[in-house]
């Protein structure tokens, strides 16, 4: 079965079960092979679990050798929304194919991002008809409050992560999202990394990994 991505997947060894999956969103302008990278640690401890990290449905505007979840050219937060929710629309067809092909449940997923791949998993995390089992956000933002809060139907637990340094998204932000899932009754922690850019650091990946045992009941 070929997805409706084009995907890079990293499968446990030895043909193990997969009772688990992690699907990496990249950011503006990377692509699957990029955040892939994260798995190179996180494998070694999640056994059971396949990551399947897709390449952005459209060519980047500006870095023709990347991709991106939605345009970013044209500074109109109407015309930005109204682009990501095409997005959602391919990467929940996406999460269908992925259920289907390895025979699980939301509950079995955790949905991770960085920056504008962030952004996409808030939104997924909020708009499913069934929560996954967690969400993961490095240096992102809550695209539109007004719109996501009227079209929420979910509340995945979420563990967002941003640098105190980032230049090209504020760390603002992520106090903003705090303060919007906090109000919305959804459960999210939060971390400042200090003296961080825009990147995912060491200290930020093995949080991830350990809230990602802890939601995947894994010891």
């Amino acid at each position: 079965m070929t997805f409706c991505l084009t995907t890079t997947i990293i499968k446990p060894e030895n043909d193990t079960l997969i009772k688990h999956a992690v699907i990496l969103l990249h950011g503006y302008g990377g692509d699957g092979k990029d955040i892939s990278m994260l798995t190179l640690n996180w494998k070694r401890f999640l056994p059971n679990t396949i990551f399947l990290c897709p390449n952005g449905h459209e060519k980047c505007e500006i870095n023709p050798t990347g991709y991106q979840w939605f345009d970013l050219t044209r500074n109109d937060p109407e015309y930005i929304l109204e682009q990501s929710k095409k997005a959602e629309i391919k990467l929940n067809q996406f999460i269908r194919e992925i259920k289907d092909r390895y025979n699980l449940n939301n509950s079995q997923i955790c949905i991770s991002g960085f920056s504008q791949g962030c952004m996409m998993s808030i939104n997924l995390g909020l708009t499913s008809s069934e929560n996954y089992n967690c969400i993961i956000g490095f240096s992102g933002k809550v695209i539109n409050s007004e719109d996501l809060i009227k079209r929420k139907t979910s509340s995945t637990k979420m563990l967002l992560m941003h640098g105190d340094k980032d230049a090209v998204v504020s760390p603002t932000f992520l106090l903003e999202a705090k303060d919007f899932l906090i109000r919305s009754a959804v459960e999210v922690e939060t971390k400042l990394i200090k003296n961080c850019d825009h990147h995912i650091p060491i200290e930020a990946s093995s949080t991830a990994l350990n809230y990602i045992k802890i939601n995947f009941q894994i010891q």
